[in-house]
């Protein structure tokens, strides 16, 4: 019988969540108490189509963090489709994959 022992590196931990941006196109996922000990790394996807949004993650910690999704609208001038300003994009649904080190 042998006696010898082997170590396996534990996976990492990832969270799943998905939330709906505010008036202000704000959307926080607050991760569960203990998950991660430092900010983890995020991935954001966004649900939906017919004009164009952008997200930015706007602060992330430990235990949470906030993504800021804006929608522009394709605008056609002197014959050149260019995108409008954006503007904050209320009602998106955005899903966030979390992974701690």
């Amino acid at each position: 019988m042998s006696t010898e022992g082997a170590y396996v590196r534990p996976s990492p931990r990832v969270e799943r969540a998905t939330g709906v941006t505010d008036g202000s196109g704000n959307v926080t996922f607050a991760w569960p108490v203990g998950a991660f000990s430092v900010p983890p790394v995020v991935t954001i996807g966004i649900q939906g189509t017919g004009v164009m949004r952008s997200h930015a993650i706007t602060a992330n910690t430990a235990t949470t963090t906030t993504v800021n999704v804006i929608a522009a609208v394709g605008v056609t001038l002197l014959g050149i489709g260019v995108l409008a300003v954006g503007a904050p994009a209320a009602g998106v649904t955005v899903h966030a994959h979390a992974v701690g080190a």
